[in-house]
């Protein structure tokens, strides 16, 4: 009876361990599909701005062609890739700093209502973005904490749990926030 009562309960145990697993692999994924989400807005707003900065700047077609082949390269990276996204989005937004900043050379383009908008929405979806690695990392981690912890360590083991990736950046020039002035 009491050796029924114990099975009982490390079996309960058990279970709840599982349960904790499986809500920390859930918040992950949703925690990454917020980072897509942000992603794919400030990759909709490329095009856009690339447009807007063309009308005024003419001959600085390399600096656009650069901006569209990285944001393409991008949007190819496999979807689970967290590190090869992180790299490549870091790239991204460097070449975005440096079209940002052609617009010191062109004072109507400074003066543009269409570009301000479009650099106020990049502005945004690039806060945006902060805010949603922060959770994707906070939620690895508490993923990460779970499969390493004894002794829910064992039931990750064994239903294949395993640990997330962060979503750094590994160029530590790429976390500089460039610094537009009007």
């Amino acid at each position: 009876m009491i050796g029924l009562a114990i099975a009982a309960v490390v079996a309960l145990y058990a279970i709840i361990l599982y349960n904790g697993l499986v809500k920390a692999r859930q918040v992950k994924e949703e925690a990454w599909s917020g980072i897509d989400v942000q992603l794919k807005r400030r990759a909709d707003l490329i095009p856009n701005l690339i447009e807007t900065v063309k009308g005024y700047a003419k001959h600085e077609r390399e600096t656009f062609e650069q901006v569209v082949e990285l944001r393409n390269r991008a949007q190819a990276v496999p979807a689970g890739d967290i590190q090869g996204r992180a790299v490549a989005e870091g790239l991204l937004g460097q070449a975005l700093g440096k079209l940002v900043a052609l617009a010191e050379a062109y004072p109507d383009l400074k003066a543009s209502q269409n570009f301000s908008e479009l650099q106020a929405s990049l502005q945004e979806v690039e806060d945006e973005l902060q805010m949603s690695r922060r959770y994707y990392n906070g939620a690895a981690r508490d993923l990460n904490v779970k499969v390493e912890s004894f002794p829910s360590s064992l039931l990750a083991s064994v239903f294949s749990f395993a640990k997330a990736p962060y979503f750094e950046i590994d160029n530590p020039a790429d976390r500089a926030v460039p610094t537009v002035k009007f």
